[in-house]
């Protein structure tokens, strides 16, 4: 009998599905193969590394290192990053804030 998962439970499958895709099954990936992901899977966050230094601010709050590859967990940092906003911009007319960020 197959197992029937939620929208959450998939939405979480699509992300580690994605990450695994974009750094060819890997357990990191580099800057080109991150850049390559964002602007196909996330286009808001694609038009912050368009800036002028956006890659390395973006690599910087995720906790990526010069030179560094980006892991499952820096990437997480980012998703954690845009859940929070993405909310924060959904509830702004109810005045609801989101504590969820990571420590």
């Amino acid at each position: 009998m197959a197992t029937k998962f939620s929208d959450l439970e998939l939405a979480i499958n699509s992300l580690v599905t994605e990450f695994h895709k974009a750094a060819d099954n890997g357990p990191t990936m580099n800057t080109t193969q991150f850049q390559t992901m964002i602007s196909k899977q996330m286009p808001a966050v694609s038009k912050t590394l368009e800036k002028e230094d956006g890659l390395s601010d973006v690599l910087q709050q995720m906790g990526v290192e010069n030179g560094q590859n980006i892991s499952f967990e820096n990437f997480w940092k980012l998703i954690n990053q845009q859940a929070v906003q993405l909310f924060g911009t959904a509830h702004k007319e109810k005045n609801i804030k989101c504590s969820c960020l990571l420590q």
